[in-house]
């Protein structure tokens, strides 16, 4: 059983740009990050990242995860775990 899917980016067939609207803003940031985390394409990128630029995506990630999900939320939503 797969525990993660990227469904979204599979089915959305709409604008995907940013600056017109929140409803097109929220849909373009699902598409570029679904995309965005495709094996293959991480794959071929992270190994030429350097330690600056992965720092700065590992920070900016777990910044926003704080910032917005609680802790049950964070191990049930993004560990994809059980939490007490």
């Amino acid at each position: 059983m797969k525990l993660h899917s990227h469904d979204f980016v599979e089915s959305y067939s709409e604008l995907v740009g940013f600056g017109l609207d929140r409803e097109t803003d929220e849909s373009t940031v699902i598409y570029y990050l679904q995309k965005f985390s495709d094996d293959q394409l991480m794959k071929r990128l992270i190994p030429s990242l350097n330690h600056a630029d992965l720092q700065v995506i590992f920070e900016l990630i777990n910044r926003l995860l704080k910032d917005h999900l609680s802790d049950t939320e964070y191990h049930r939503l993004f560990l994809k775990e059980d939490h007490p």
